[in-house]
């Protein structure tokens, strides 16, 4: 089995609904929910490809004060992005994560 992340060699500091994840650079935010949530996220309704508009997120780039709307399977992540909102179909794949302990 091949294996589905992009080669990187750290992982960077996220936020996802206020919460922190360490996820692997160089890969779309949409692999990087998969990362955090494996047993989840490749079962989800996602096509991978911008067509099935499933896995849109709210961004917040660590140098804008500007949120920013895109599809989490197009973009890179990036050291400090804060995910301020995420698609019913990402939040129901990510719950168990995100849930406060």
């Amino acid at each position: 089995m091949s294996d589905p992340f992009r080669p990187y060699e750290r992982l960077v500091e996220i936020r996802i609904l206020g919460r922190k994840f360490l996820v692997p650079e160089k890969n779309s935010l949409l692999r990087c929910f998969q990362f955090i949530s494996p047993e989840t996220v490749p079962y989800g309704r996602f096509c991978w490809n911008q067509e099935c508009q499933y896995c849109r997120v709210e961004c917040q780039f660590p140098d804008s004060a500007t949120p920013a709307t895109l599809l989490s399977c197009k973009f890179l992540v990036c050291e400090g992005l804060r995910v301020t909102a995420l698609s019913d179909e990402l939040r129901r794949c990510l719950k168990d994560k995100l849930a406060r302990k």
